[in-house]
């Protein structure tokens, strides 16, 4: 396995699995009716770069995607691949103001672009982009405010002054012979870039993340081999495309092990569960807000989950009762948790299906193979012994190359020893198991003690009333933060602020219990179902003037 994570890039990746399994299910889209062997989904890959190469593209060069979960993505992924190109993902939620920094930043001199989403147009944020578009020929843009960029293609039915159409350029394949794609593919080395995305920080702007096909394919095949996947596994995907989650931990790990990609285009609970029972998935990713909302359906309406067996839960941290809800309720007795960041390709540890279940609600796992970690004091990077909470740091084959263009905040990340920083408190046991237990950022100091949000959220989930809940802290005059719960209730519940501090009393320390407690329907997320707790807090601060005297602090 490390032999082929050195010696092995993307395109070659999925050659390898055509060659041994042509007639596998590669790509379904349910509701499209859409299905690839891998032998045709190859043969789709490999017209798609012949295309781009028409194009003029060259190696190393950088093509932005902005669309949801269409075909074209998939495809696109492992045609850029196989011809060289560094596909930069772009977050479908963008407005304006953020595709222009990430065009601009990226140095991205083709744009490939869909309809958009329900509440995006992306059509009309690329002619407000560049208004020249009107006046120029397709492939010869002049724009003003993204001077490398010259290249726009739409992924629709109608025609767009100044922008080429997809169908067009797929026509425009039949120009390159195999020949000449075998030798732009050959000519690739698993160390080179071949997808950057940006980061969804919520300080500064986004910085794009390099990653290589080593970074990509190193960390699809030990995920893989985590969840002990096989090409008779069916995986259903409905997190999303731009993030690694769906392009790494989904299609590649898929491709990775010959698997059938189950594909969604965007996330919706019942489309989840109709491909699920319709395609006899067997297996599933998403992330814990998507989980619940598939755990809140199944107690109306029925559906046969009875064919899953594994799949990832990740991308925020994994809370223990909605853990064992899809254990019991969907029947995926093998479910598993990845924890990572997108700097690490994107996983760093991972729980595995053999592990007992214990370990796998309770931790994110072990490291991956090939991948070291360790837990160091914040304060002065040394490193802490097993039981002790510090930084998790990460080294090995899936840390990024760097950051575009970013050489200050690649080395505030990377240390000289190759260590990632990744700004995450975590507590390791004596086996390597680790546990998360918050963001050096979000810890509360409440009157000189630590509050870690995560232990707050971990016990108020066993509260039988209470769906979700995220905590945060809030500015405090006496005790310089305060405790803040937003809370989801169950349909139905009737649960008061008192309830719930009745609940937490003589249970967690004094100074731990929420001063106060917000009743929410929903969370500010971001398009990969990120609770963004930055937004929470701002939130929290408003409402603060609303609480009369019995909701001071305890």
């Amino acid at each position: 396995m490390k032999n082929l994570q050195s010696q092995i890039t993307m395109g070659e990746l999925l050659d390898l699995s055509a060659g041994r399994f042509p007639h596998n299910e590669a790509l379904v889209y349910p509701d499209r009716d859409l299905r690839y062997t891998y032998r045709q989904f190859q043969q789709q890959c490999n017209r798609v770069a012949k295309s781009l190469m028409a194009l003029g593209i060259r190696r190393g060069e950088h093509i932005a995607l902005l669309a949801p979960n269409i075909p074209e993505w998939v495809i696109l992924q492992f045609a850029c691949a196989k011809m060289g190109a560094v596909l930069t993902s772009v977050n479908t939620n963008y407005k304006v103001f953020e595709l222009e920094y990430l065009l601009r930043q990226s140095d991205s001199t083709t744009l490939i672009f869909s309809s958009g989403i329900k509440d995006s147009n992306y059509v009309d944020m690329v002619f407000e982009l560049c208004p020249e578009l009107q006046d120029n020929m397709p492939g010869r843009l002049n724009c003003k405010r993204l001077p490398i960029l010259k290249n726009l293609v739409y992924i629709g039915e109608e025609s767009l002054p100044g922008v080429f159409n997809w169908r067009d350029v797929l026509a425009m394949g039949d120009e390159i012979t195999d020949e000449e794609l075998g030798a732009r593919q050959s000519s690739l080395q698993p160390g080179d870039v071949i997808n950057m995305q940006y980061t969804s920080g919520t300080t500064g702007f986004p910085k794009g993340v390099m990653l290589t096909h080593n970074n990509l394919v190193g960390n699809a095949l030990s995920v893989g081999k985590c969840m002990n996947l096989g090409p008779d596994d069916r995986l259903c995907i409905p997190v999303p495309m731009f993030h690694c989650f769906g392009c790494v931990l989904g299609t590649l790990t898929c491709v990775s092990y010959a698997a059938t990609m189950v594909m969604l285009e965007s996330f919706n609970p019942v489309k989840v569960l109709e491909a699920v029972e319709k395609e006899r998935c067997t297996a599933l990713h998403g992330v814990p807000t998507m989980f619940i909302t598939e755990l809140d359906v199944l107690e109306k309406q029925p559906f046969d989950t009875s064919s899953l067996r594994t799949g990832i839960m990740a991308g925020s941290p994994c809370p223990i009762e909605v853990m064992k809800a899809v254990v019991e309720k969907m029947g995926m007795r093998e479910i598993v948790i990845t924890y990572g960041q997108t700097e690490a390709s994107p996983g760093i540890t991972m729980t595995r299906t053999g592990d007992p279940l214990e370990l796998r609600v309770a931790t994110v796992g072990k490291a991956l193979e090939g991948v070291e970690v360790k837990i160091v004091d914040p304060e002065n990077g040394e490193e802490v012994p097993a039981g002790v909470q510090g930084e998790v740091c990460a080294r090995g084959y899936n840390v990024m190359k760097g950051y575009y263009k970013m050489p200050e905040a690649t080395a505030a990340a990377i240390d000289q020893e190759g260590w990632l920083h990744t700004g995450d408190l975590g507590i390791m046991d004596e086996n390597g198991y680790l546990r998360i237990t918050g963001r050096i950022k979000d810890m509360i100091i409440r009157g000189g003690e630590n509050v870690y949000p995560r232990e707050i959220e971990e016990f108020l989930y066993t509260h039988p009333q209470v769906k979700d809940v995220q905590v945060v802290g809030v500015p405090s005059e006496k005790y310089g933060e305060e405790v803040m719960a937003f809370i989801q209730l169950k349909e139905g519940s009737r649960v008061s602020v008192e309830d719930i501090k009745k609940y937490c009393s003589g249970k967690i320390a004094r100074y731990k219990i929420p001063a106060y407690i917000h009743f929410v329907d929903g969370y500010p997320t971001t398009a990969n179902g990120k609770v963004q707790k930055f937004k929470l807090r701002e939130m929290g601060i408003k409402e603060l003037s609303r609480y009369d005297n019995t909701a001071n602090p305890l």
